[in-house]
């Protein structure tokens, strides 16, 4: 209590020196300077309440909390409420004056409302410039490095916020010049003080003009496109970027300097937020008992932290690799204590265990996410790539069928598209059986194929990075090889919002947007990580692996593509649903897993048509 006390000591005391000279003040400019007559109008009226009055501001003062304020870091806020403390304090002595019947001259009341402001203000910002110059971690920084000039791109609410913050937090050392707006009618007009200088076509010449240093790029609300093209134009400046993250990141709306970040890859892909049919998502996942299998892979485990948004009865995590779910399973009971959840270590390889586990717990809705993915390893052992993805995929769309589940979603791929590799056929071939079992069974199956996810395990993205850290080089198969790309939580938010549409044989196909040539892709990330590519990270060109493609594509001729209820998810018609035949293909393909490769590839050849090798 007596440390409390004393650490609100100073400002007590200051206060009261500015409620002192407030009725000095007021009673002298009263009565036109008139020492004298002052100072009678004072003993006669006021000297015999001034303990009240004193007592009275300081208790409405900490009322109002403000020796519970750190100063060094007020703004408008704070200074407000000292005016609004002010002036319950003065209605009150007022009314009091009135109650006992003390008459005191209106204009004097008026005079020290003002005054008490302007002191206690002025007392406060005394201080903060003071604290401001003595603090020894402002002087070394301000030592250690100059301020960078800032542009900022975006004159709107955010921009002004992102200005209000890098003035209060002075120690990060960026002080904003200017501001770039495509709004016209802004141009030549200041903003908190920092002009509008142009729009984003302006922005190199700005950039040279003002010598800037650092960009800030302050659009949460604008389009993914427009923000990949302001990055392409900031690309040319060599300036350091940072961004605020999209609206719908930014939790209650309120920007802060905590928020910037340095430009990620993701955001120059310029993909526009998903919007969901929450209502459609929950009506099937809310109190059911849900199972994804490869659960502790990169899609698996982003499905089953947007699962659990939607309170299932159950969520049934499968992996067979204990590490990965086992961290998930960590992670989700840290966010969600309460969510229902169990981990289940098991091969989908192994029919008799996926059995028990539909029998145990009687999923609704089956993600399949389990799956070999890896182009080149899968070429060098199809074997277990048709184990995996052709066998795997069919224990669980039969116990899917067995045990009555309402839905079974495959997570697919546009590899799986005129396959060129043996992940790509097998894919096609995971396809093949949820159409046919789709067409027999009150199981509603639905496969749902997309493009490249952005640093997924496996993927291009981590090996740059690692490369880059390495020193270089990056390695690029070739100069032309383009690929669709889009983030995880993109991919399995649509992949949640087609599991709704799903009516039974679909293959859904998510918008991926335009294609990216891998060599852009590897020449952004070396920028994004400091460097200037073949410069100081040299970019080598390796030649296309074995069953890859210079590109990649999303339907085949014979699909029929048509629009849903979402602009970015469209389906392709069934081909494929006569599951006798099928069953009886997979017998002769499981045969043949017992013998040379040469004939199981030359098998997958004619189980799926439009598989060509690439030798």
């Amino acid at each position: 209590m007596m440390k409390d006390l004393l650490k609100k000591f100073p400002g007590l005391f200051f206060d009261t020196i500015a409620l002192l000279l407030s009725v000095a003040l007021s009673y002298y400019i009263r009565f036109d300077t008139d020492l004298g007559a002052a100072y009678q109008a004072f003993s006669r009226r006021f000297d015999s309440i001034l303990p009240v009055y004193i007592v009275l501001f300081i208790t409405v003062y900490v009322a109002f909390g403000l020796y519970r304020i750190l100063w060094q870091y007020a703004g408008l806020r704070e200074y407000t409420i000292i005016a609004a403390a002010n002036t319950i304090a003065v209605a009150v002595f007022t009314a009091m004056l009135f109650f006992v019947q003390i008459k005191i001259h209106r204009s004097v009341l008026i005079m020290i409302w003002l005054f008490s402001n302007l002191i206690m203000i002025g007392i406060r910002v005394g201080y903060r410039t003071l604290k401001g110059v003595k603090n020894p971690k402002v002087l070394l920084l301000k030592k250690r490095q100059k301020d960078a000039r800032t542009l900022i791109i975006g004159a709107g609410e955010a921009g002004a916020m992102v200005v209000k913050e890098l003035r209060r937090h002075k120690d990060l050392g960026m002080v904003p010049v200017a501001f770039i707006d495509d709004d016209v009618k802004k141009h030549g007009y200041k903003m908190m003080g920092v002009p509008v200088v142009g729009s984003r076509k302006d922005i190199p010449a700005v950039v040279k003009k003002k010598s800037i240093q650092q960009i800030i790029i302050a659009m949460p609300s604008v389009a993914g496109s427009d923000v990949r093209d302001i990055m392409k134009i900031c690309k040319q400046t060599n300036c350091q970027l940072k961004i605020l993250p999209g609206v719908y990141e930014i939790i209650n709306g309120k920007v802060s300097v905590s928020q910037l970040r340095d430009v990620q890859i993701e955001d120059l892909l310029g993909r526009d937020p998903v919007n969901l049919d929450i209502e459609s998502i929950s009506g099937y996942l809310e109190g059911k008992v849900v199972l994804v299998t490869g659960g502790g892979g990169s899609i698996g485990s982003e499905l089953c932290r947007q699962i659990a948004r939607f309170n299932p009865k159950k969520l049934l995590i499968l992996d067979i690799y204990e590490n990965n779910a086992y961290e998930l399973q960590m992670e989700l009971l840290r966010k969600k204590p309460d969510l229902p959840l169990e981990v289940l270590i098991a091969s989908v390889r192994d029919k008799a265990r996926i059995d028990w586990i539909f029998r145990q717990y009687r999923p609704n809705v089956v993600f399949h996410a389990a799956a070999h993915k890896h182009v080149p390893l899968m070429e060098g052992n199809p074997t277990e790539a048709i184990k995996n993805n052709v066998f795997g995929t069919l224990n669980v769309a039969e116990a899917a069928d067995r045990y009555h589940a309402d839905k079974f979603v495959l997570i697919s791929t546009d590899k799986a598209v005129n396959p060129t590799n043996i992940m790509g056929a097998t894919k096609r071939v995971a396809e093949m059986i949820i159409q046919a079992f789709a067409k027999h069974s009150k199981t509603e199956y639905a496969a749902v194929r997309f493009g490249n996810v952005l640093g997924s395990n496996g993927s291009v993205i981590p090996l740059f990075k690692k490369q880059i850290a390495e020193g270089g080089p990056v390695t690029v198969t070739h100069p032309e090889v383009t690929r669709f790309f889009m983030t995880i939580p993109e991919a399995v938010q649509l992949v949640l919002q087609a599991g709704a549409f799903a009516k039974g044989g679909e293959i859904f196909v998510l918008d991926m947007g335009q294609p990216v040539k891998i060599v852009d892709l590897a020449r952004d990330l070396i920028r994004l990580s400091g460097y200037q590519p073949d410069v100081d990270i040299k970019i080598e060109y390796i030649g296309l692996r074995p069953g890859e493609k210079l590109y990649e594509e999303l339907l085949m001729a014979e699909e029929e593509l048509t629009a849903t209820a979402h602009e970015k998810i469209f389906i392709g018609k069934p081909t494929f649903t006569d599951i006798e035949s099928l069953r009886r293909e997979l017998e002769t393909l499981k045969f043949l897993l017992m013998g040379p490769e040469n004939n199981l590839i030359d098998f997958i050849e004619k189980l799926v048509p439009t598989y060509k090798r690439v030798i």
